[in-house]
Formats: structure tokens, C-alpha cells, sequence
């Protein structure tokens, strides 16, 4: 339901006001019936009306549309609201009140709608003008009333669908802890009763997670569950959770998927476990939705891109194949261009990590999506590059139209990174900074700037680069992490790596990549032991060249050469050109 469309969408007055005026005629003249008397906003009760529209009445509302019409709609709202109080008739306050609307005079709007429904008490309609007014003039405190008259007046069957528009109905309330109290006592008896308590608790636990009480909003999802262990809707509020870094949340969508095959919240769960990095359970889950749902390209699609990640070449080409011939059967109208497109690029980096540029750049000649022109010019500089065409590339990434200063930002930021993928760390340290002068507060540029000043030698300012990020951005983990690491292959300051690292697993408790910075700095404190356990952890959780040469160092050390080895091939399977490996098997003079 779009609570917000009467709001946004108000009724013009395109008639001339004669014929205005007949069609209040024609709905007065039919009026037969006598309303029960109520009381008026003055406190008086107002007459009955008339079974027909006598001539005072007829003049006053075609003036007051006439003045509305011609620029004085404080007159032209004056004038209707009498009216609708004299007729006590309904299409006139709602004219009062949308003419105030449209005046952007959103007090004088809530006072035709109270007026309304002050008339009319049992008018859902007037109650809906007066919450919707109320939460847009952010009187929040005063819409418990309403929201309670509002769900309770509507049939049962529809309450839970109501229920679960609450958060979105709150959602442009600055006062978000306002607005969760002001729904708990709207929702008082809903939450008690058996059909509604579910979506009740869920609703009152997105919007707990919306004012930053995760602690409630976790709650909320528990009793939701207890309430109703079927309804969808704390799968979808667990996976709000986890987004947030909850991790307590996980085992009610797994409860969730266990007993219901939903293919798209599984697809909402592979999302949130790839955003996690926690790609092999991301993996597993796609796998699910492609035998659950074979004929969804966009799970075949996703499950190619994680794939193709992991180096997982000949599988992600065959889900790739999966994805374009349920496009292909679908024929050209059914298309997703945006899918297309992904599709694409996919198969362009496919070719490339082959080796098969041609083919690579064959791929991309099939993009016709001009909105995806600059990932695709990026991904063709990147081809040249490789070629030995740096100038050239840079070259075709300048040329790139680009007025807006976001324009010339991510302009420079992929010729940073065409540079920083050639060995150019130097010139594109220089060329970080530009991108950084247009936007000085972007963390992420500055963490960058960080990983370059640490490339090119400058390992002062990496500390200072990242300390001022940890600064400006107290849970930005990878700044903790990365000072952490540093710190630990240079063998300094350990204890302090140790206590960088461990604060960065507070923020992605399941991150494997901070959790092989961990077993680094236990490494080079001596506690091999605990090194091994970590990285083989973090190495089933995620296969990584990385994280592959850290763990064959450790069993080296150990004496275990043969399974240090086998982890080194399997790291060179991976990526055979990861500096860091490479760099190990030169140092410890170790032919594979």
C-alpha cells in the first residue's frame, strides 16, 4: 500500500467550477439519509444537511473554488471547510485538506482532517488523512491513536500486509526512537494476538533496527518467531541483522530455509553471506537456489561472478552457459539488459584470466548498454594494459566524457587502479591524491592512499593515513586491520598488531582475511600452534593464494614440508602471479 500517495499525488482542480459545483449538487441531492449528529470543532453540533444543495451552500463551495483556482487558496480553503462542516459532507473536508496540501500548509491540513474526522469518527478515510499528515509534519508522538484506529478498522485478512508497511509508513521520521514508541503503544493489542503478533514484532523490530537497537530489534525477532515460526518476515528481518553485524541472527534464517523453500530469500542470504565474505557458505546457498529454482538466470548468473572469484575457472563457464541459455529460451523481450550486460563483462573476465584476450574483447563488443560505456572502457583499458598498451589505456580512460567532478573522480580512480595492476604504485600514489582533493572525506580513498603509501615505501604516512581514518570512523575494520598487518610482516610492535587486529574481528568476526592477519602476528610471536589453527580456518573458509602461502610459511617452519607443498600448488592453482606467494617460495628457496 502507498500510505504516502495522497501526499504526493493531490487531486488538481482542472473543471470549471460550474461543473464543480453541479457534481456536489448531484452528490448532495442524493443524500437522503441523516448522519448521527457529532460534534463539531467549535464544540457545536452542526446542523443535518440538506436532502438538497440550497443555493448559500452551492455559492460557497464555487467560490471556494473559484478563489483557490485564481491564487488565494488561503480563501478558497476558508471557504470549502465551512462548507464541509455545514453539509458535514466528506468529499468536502478532503477538499479542504488537499487544497492545503497543495499549498504546502501542512497545519491547516490537520486541521481539516481533525475537523473530518472529528465528524466522521468512523471514517477510515479521514483517520488516514489525519496519521498521514501527523508523520509528515513529524508529529510522531501524536500518531498512536490514529495508527491503532487505522489498523483496527481494517478487515482482518488485510492487517498483516498493513502491519508490515509500518516501518515504511515511519521511515522519513528523524526521531526513529519516537517513532518505535509510538508504535509499540499502537501495537499493544496486536502484538498479543495470535494472526497479527508475528508481523507485529517484526515490524516493531525493523524499526528498533532503524533507531540503532539491535539489541531490541533482536528481541523483536525472537518473540516474532514464538509467535508464528512460519511467517517470512523474520527470515527477511534476520538478514537486516546480519547486514548490520549481528551474527546472533543467523540461525533464524537458517531455521527459516530449513523448513520453507524460498528461493528468493535464500537468494537475500547468499547476498548478505558474500557481503560477509564468507563466500563458500554463499556458494552452497547459490548452489541451492540453481536446484530449487534451474530456470532463475540470475542465481546462475551470481553463482558464475563467486565462481570466478574463487578460480573456480571451468565451473563458473558452466553456469555462465547455464545463465545464457535460459536467456536465450527466453527469447529477446523477455531480456534483462542489466543481466546482459553483467553477463558480459563476466565472460570478458573469463577470457581474460585464460589468457584469451581476443576473446575477452569480443565479449565486451556485445555490450549495446550505453549506461555500462564506462565499466566496459575500463575493462578494455585493462585488456590493453596487459597487452603493453599502459599508454594507450590510460589514454582511452581519459578520453571518457566527464563533466561532473564524480565524473573525473572515477576517472582517475580507474586509471589509479590500471596503474596500480601494471606495477605503476608510484604514479598512481600521485594520481590518488587528485582523487582525493575532489573529495577529501571518502574513507575509502583515503585507505587506498594508505595501501599506496605502504607500496611506495612511505610506511609513516600509511599510519597516519590510516590512524585518521580510524579517527573519522571508529568500526572502519580494514583500517585495523591493515595497520595490524603491517605492523606483523615487519615483525614490530606486535603486541600492538595483535590488539589492531583482534578490534578489526570485533567489527567482521568472519573475515578471512583478518583473521590470517591474526594468525600472522601469533605466528611471529612464536605461537605457531595457534598460527595453524587460524589460517587453516581461514583457508577452508576461503581458498586464497594469500592466505595459502602464509599457512605453507607456518608449516614449513614446522617441519612439515610436504603438506606445506601441497598448500603452496593449490595456492599457485589459485593465482599463480600473488606477489606475496611468489615472494615466499623465492625467500625460503622452495622449487614447486
Amino acid at each position: 500500500m502507498d500510505y504516502y500517495g495522497s501526499m504526493e499525488h493531490i487531486h488538481r482542480f482542472r473543471m470549471i467550477p460550474v461543473v464543480i459545483a453541479l457534481s456536489f449538487a448531484t452528490a448532495f441531492g442524493g443524500a437522503q439519509a441523516k448522519p448521527p449528529a457529532s460534534p463539531t470543532s467549535n464544540g457545536s453540533n452542526p446542523p443535518p444537511p440538506n436532502a438538497k444543495l440550497d443555493g448559500n451552500l452551492f455559492y460557497e463551495i464555487l467560490l471556494g473554488e473559484v478563489t483557490t483556482r485564481t491564487g488565494d487558496p488561503g480563501a478558497g480553503y476558508a471557504l470549502i471547510l465551512d462548507a464541509a462542516r455545514r453539509s458535514r459532507s466528506e468529499q468536502l473536508y478532503q477538499r479542504a485538506a488537499d487544497i492545503a496540501l497543495q499549498s504546502r500548509s501542512g497545519e491547516y491540513a490537520l486541521a481539516a482532517a481533525k475537523a473530518w474526522q472529528e465528524d466522521h469518527p468512523q471514517s477510515r478515510e479521514a483517520n488516514r488523512y489525519v496519521l498521514q499528515i501527523l508523520i509528515a509534519l513529524n508529529k510522531v508522538g501524536e500518531t498512536a491513536g490514529p495508527l491503532r484506529q487505522f489498523i483496527e478498522q481494517a478487515p482482518l485478512p488485510n492487517r498483516v500486509g498493513i502491519l508490515s508497511a509500518v516501518p515504511q509508513m515511519y521511515g522519513r521520521i528523524a526521531d526513529k526512537a519516537a517513532a518505535v514508541s509510538a508504535v509499540k503503544e499502537a501495537l499493544k493489542g496486536e502484538l498479543e494476538n495470535r494472526s497479527t503478533g508475528a508481523a507485529a514484532w517484526i515490524s516493531l523490530g525493523r524499526l528498533q533496527l532503524a533507531a540503532d537497537d539491535k539489541a531490541a530489534s533482536l528481541q523483536s525477532l525472537a518473540k516474532a518467531k514464538a509467535m508464528d515460526p512460519t511467517y517470512e518476515g523474520q527470515a527477511r528481518l534476520a538478514l537486516e541483522l546480519m547486514d548490520e553485524g549481528i551474527s546472533a541472527s543467523e540461525p533464524f534464517v537458517q531455521d527459516y530455509l530449513e523448513k520453507h523453500s524460498n528461493t528468493e530469500v535464500r537468494m537475500l542470504y547468499a547476498r548478505v553471506l558474500l557481503s560477509r565474505s564468507n563466500f563458500s557458505a554463499a556458494s552452497d546457498q547459490l548452489t541451492r537456489v540453481t536446484q530449487e529454482k534451474p530456470d532463475m538466470p540470475e542465481a546462475w548468473l551470481l553463482l558464475a561472478s563467486l565462481q570466478t572469484q574463487n578460480q573456480e575457472i571451468q565451473r563458473a563457464q558452466g553456469s555462465l552457459r547455464h545463465f545464457f541459455e535460459l536467456t536465450d529460451a527466453a527469447g529477446e523481450a523477455q531480456r534483462n539488459q542489466r543481466l546482459m550486460t553483467q553477463a558480459y563483462v563476466l565472460a570478458a573476465q573469463i577470457s581474460e584470466k585464460q589468457g584469451d584476450l581476443e576473446a575477452a574483447r569480443s565479449w565486451l563488443d556485445r555490450i549495446e548498454n550505453a549506461g555500462e560505456i564506462f565499466s566496459v572502457q575500463r575493462q578494455r583499458a585493462s585488456l590493453l594494459a596487459k597487452q603493453g598498451q599502459l599508454a594507450e589505456a590510460r589514454t582511452l580512460l581519459r578520453n571518457l566524457p566527464g563533466s561532473t567532478a564524480d565524473e573525473r573522480r572515477l576517472k582517475l580512480l580507474a586509471e589509479v587502479q590500471l596503474l596500480k595492476d601494471s606495477g605503476e604504485n608510484e604514479q598512481a600514489y600521485r594520481l590518488q591524491s587528485e582523487a582525493i582533493a575532489l573529495t577529501p572525506e571518502d574513507n575509502d580513498l583515503v585507505y587506498d592512499q594508505a595501501m599506496l603509501a605502504e607500496k611506495t615505501g612511505r610506511l609513516d604516512e600509511m599510519e597516519t593515513l590510516l590512524r585518521q581514518v580510524i579517527a573519522r570512523q571508529p568500526d572502519y575494520h580494514h583500517a585495523y586491520n591493515a595497520l595490524g598487518y603491517s605492523f606483523a610482516d615487519r615483525g614490530v610492535r606486535l603486541e600492538e598488531a595483535k590488539r589492531l587486529i583482534q578490534k578489526a574481528l570485533e567489527f567482521a568476526p568472519e573475515d578471512p582475511f583478518i583473521t590470517d592477519s591474526l594468525a600472522w602476528v601469533e605466528f611471529r610471536l612464536g605461537n605457531k600452534g595457534e598460527a595453524v589453527r587460524l589460517l587453516r580456518f581461514a583457508f577452508a573458509k576461503k581458498p586464497d593464494s594469500e592466505i595459502a602461502a602464509h599457512l605453507g610459511e607456518v608449516l614449513w617452519s614446522q617441519g612439515n614440508t610436504s603438506e606445506a607443498k601441497a598448500i603452496w600448488q593449490e595456492g599457485l592453482r589459485l593465482n599463480p602471479n600473488n606477489s606475496t606467494l611468489k615472494d615466499t617460495l623465492k625467500r625460503l628457496g622452495v622449487s614447486l
